[in-house]
């Protein structure tokens, strides 16, 4: 049970702060890094949520999403161990057989993608294609720390490891999260795709740079590739 009477408690005040199993480490750790951009998604899937302009079912997904990654940045705050006295939650291949189900669930209902697309059309979409990005990031981070810490477990005081399907979990939410983005949007006129070059002319073979007749900079001293 969760019992917080304060907030603050000056024990970071030193650059530290306490993993799960209550070992210290710096704030500049890897780990660190993986779970706060894990927060940071999932306060951005909260904004999605606020803005409204959602199908029921989408957020209802969404709130099993945002209750999933505080269990991710659990995971990752607290060292794979050999043993513990008390088992600490785990994410679980389980999770991401959801989020493949969903992923094909809302998929089947969308059109097949002849372009890329850019975040934008409803502002929930956008919200959906911004914490897509935050997730990406967060698995990138996770990434770095298996690679720092490896996924073996080590009793203290070595670091101990990091539990893969945390990343696994990362990877399907950014795809789902896509997904559900575009959804958002099938009411609303749907994607906004993109188009290479945003619809100009071919750009011209040289560049070119107009001069002004009192610009210091005449033809002779300009850069040869800027001027005709």
């Amino acid at each position: 049970m969760v019992n917080l009477t304060r907030i603050y408690t000056r024990t970071g005040d030193d650059g530290s702060t306490a993993l799960g199993d209550f070992t210290r480490t710096r704030k500049t750790d890897a780990r660190l890094a993986a779970y706060a951009d894990t927060n940071e998604a999932n306060a951005a899937i909260g904004v999605a949520i606020a803005a409204g302009q959602l199908r029921d079912d989408v957020r209802e997904v969404l709130l099993r999403v945002q209750n999933d990654l505080f269990d991710v940045g659990a995971d990752l705050a607290t060292p794979v161990r050999p043993a513990y006295d008390h088992e600490p939650l785990r994410v679980q291949a389980e999770w991401v057989d959801e989020l493949e189900a969903d992923c094909d669930h809302f998929n089947g209902r969308l059109e097949s993608l002849r372009s890329f697309i850019l975040p934008g059309g409803t502002a929930a979409s956008a919200y959906l294609h911004l914490a897509c990005t935050i997730v990406r990031r967060a698995e990138r981070a996770t990434w770095g720390a298996i690679e720092r810490y490896d996924v073996t477990p080590a009793p203290a005081p070595a670091p101990g490891g990091i539990n893969p399907l945390t990343a696994t979990y990362l990877n399907r939410l950014s795809d789902l999260l896509f997904i559900l983005a575009r959804v958002a949007n099938v009411d609303d006129g749907g994607d906004v795709l993109w188009r290479p070059g945003g619809g100009r002319a071919a750009a011209p073979v040289k560049r070119t740079r107009t001069i002004a007749a009192d610009d210091p900079l005449t033809d002779d001293d300009a850069p040869r590739d800027q001027v005709n």
